[in-house]
């Protein structure tokens, strides 16, 4: 039999509901991978095998009925952003030690009733907070992908970018069959393009955000990581939702997303920003680029050259308004109600020692940037003029689209991944923030952004392709980013955990 865990979730769905394979042999074949692989990885943070295991049960007698849902007995990994009832929610932070909601997160909840089965929850920077998932409390998740000639357990370990981290290595190390993630400044997207797996943002507010950690409430928003780009057009379909409980949440139908794949871009209007063919960019990435446009107009798109000029401004933007709104959501955590508590004589020093205690070191940064921004005397000067930029960075887009382009390429990441512990990196975090360069415009925008992976680097590692559609078009984006995955093919890493 073929190895259970290789297969996708169209591929599982297919045999589910063939009674070819039952939920429970597919669920016990990934919590198996999982007890001989996250030791190496560090994937997961907590394991529900008991949990996983009653679930898949449910799911068979539901398949044996005929009665499956949309994702009945698909084992799934869920980031640890996501609360879930009963279970470990910590958003891989030390001042959440112990927490476990009585809630469940709307898009977890979703899965679950689409029949999907929870393997456990998935590694993550602190809060969603970095680029590399080393920020996270319980240690750094390692790529399972190697450098030419380094793939072995000895070689360098590389990162799996971030915050998603943990959910793009179970995918693409075959721990899960497909993943939540969350996307704030492009922790999906970047995270995806680092592994050769693929990644959706999908726009602001086509998922809701109830029950999910926050970090910036303007930018973040949740989407699938995946082996395919079908396998994320079947989740998202599954994730998104009209929810009365979050106001940004937008009462629009959820498409039959999958439906997308496999038609012709033949005549579509496909934008290449000028602007983001940055000085210095590698040669790579460049050629990559260029591949992308001409598997484009082989499929028969129309390629137009077009500017988005606030974009330099994106950047620093970003770096003002998401510490911004992390200093505000970040204020709930002071040891009074839940998590870790450092006690002490008076309740001030208790709010301090626990904050300090609690929050890692890029935590403690951002939310001190955040503070500072909003401060009396510099909040014009910072927090509200980046607010205006991020307005014109939207007009740009508008202003494109209206011209008749229905989708923009450009690369996912400015390179391939890099090393845990990489000195120049941890010594200037500005180095590790320009990781985002090509992604966070779709955040401050609140557009919808694939990540497709598109070819390998000269040291053998994965690169990416970045589509960006117009709002509530993800349809689009599943379209043409099939004409990548089906040019590019799939790429798998060499086993070596």
């Amino acid at each position: 039999m073929t190895d259970l865990t290789t297969l996708t979730i169209a591929e599982a769905r297919t045999k589910l509901q063939a009674k070819e394979v039952t939920a429970s042999e597919l669920t016990d074949a990934y919590l198996t991978a999982i007890e001989a692989s996250n030791d190496a990885l560090n994937a997961y943070v907590a394991v529900t095998a008991d949990h996983a295991r009653t679930q898949a049960a449910a799911s068979d007698e539901l398949l044996t009925k005929g009665e499956a849902r949309a994702l009945e007995g698909i084992p799934l990994g869920i980031k640890d952003l996501f609360g879930t009832e009963g279970i470990h929610t910590q958003a891989c932070s030390h001042i959440l030690d112990g927490f476990k909601p009585r809630y469940e997160s709307t898009v977890s909840g979703n899965l679950k009733s689409d029949g999907a089965v929870m393997l456990g929850k998935l590694n993550m920077d602190e809060f969603a907070m970095g680029s590399s998932n080393e920020t996270s409390y319980y240690g750094a998740v390692t790529n399972p992908w190697k450098r030419k000639g380094d793939q072995s357990a000895e070689g360098v370990a590389l990162v799996p970018g971030g915050s998603s981290g943990g959910s793009a290595v179970a995918v693409a190390a075959n721990l899960c069959a497909g993943a939540t993630a969350t996307d704030t400044g492009g922790s999906i997207r970047q995270p995806a393009a680092f592994t050769g797996t693929t990644g959706i943002k999908p726009t602001y507010g086509r998922c809701s955000r109830w029950g999910i950690v926050a970090f910036a409430s303007s930018l973040d928003q949740a989407g699938p990581i995946t082996r395919d780009v079908r396998d994320s057009a079947i989740m998202l379909r599954s994730m998104a939702s009209t929810d009365i409980k979050d106001s940004t949440s937008v009462d629009l139908p959820v498409p039959d997303y999958e439906a997308a794949i496999g038609k012709s871009i033949k005549g579509m209007k496909i934008g290449i920003p000028r602007e983001y063919r940055l000085d210095g960019m590698p040669d790579e990435i460049e050629a990559l680029w260029q591949q992308g446009i001409d598997w484009m107009k082989e499929a028969g798109a129309e390629i137009v050259d077009i500017s988005l000029p606030h974009t330099k401004y994106a950047l620093p933007a970003y770096y003002i308004v998401a510490p911004a709104e992390a200093s505000s959501n970040l204020a709930r955590y002071d040891g009074v109600r839940y998590g870790l508590r450092v006690e002490d004589d008076n309740i001030t020093d208790m709010y301090e020692k626990t904050r300090a205690a609690g929050f890692g070191d890029e935590v403690q940064r951002r939310v001190m940037i955040g503070t500072y921004v909003l401060s009396a005397g510099y909040y014009d000067a910072y927090y509200l003029r980046a607010q205006k930029v991020r307005t014109l960075i939207k007009r740009d887009f508008e202003e494109v689209f209206a011209q008749g382009i229905e989708a923009i390429l450009t690369p996912a990441t400015p390179s391939a991944a890099f090393a845990i512990g990489d000195k120049e990196m941890v010594a200037d975090p500005v180095k590790m923030y320009l990781n985002d360069v090509f992604t966070v415009t779709v955040n401050m925008a609140g557009l919808p952004g694939i990540a497709v992976p598109a070819g390998l680097s000269g040291d053998g590692l994965p690169l990416g392709l970045q589509l960006i559609g117009r709002p509530f078009d993800e349809e689009t984006l599943f379209q043409t980013g099939n004409i990548i995955e089906q040019a590019a093919g799939r790429l798998k890493p060499q086993k070596w955990w």
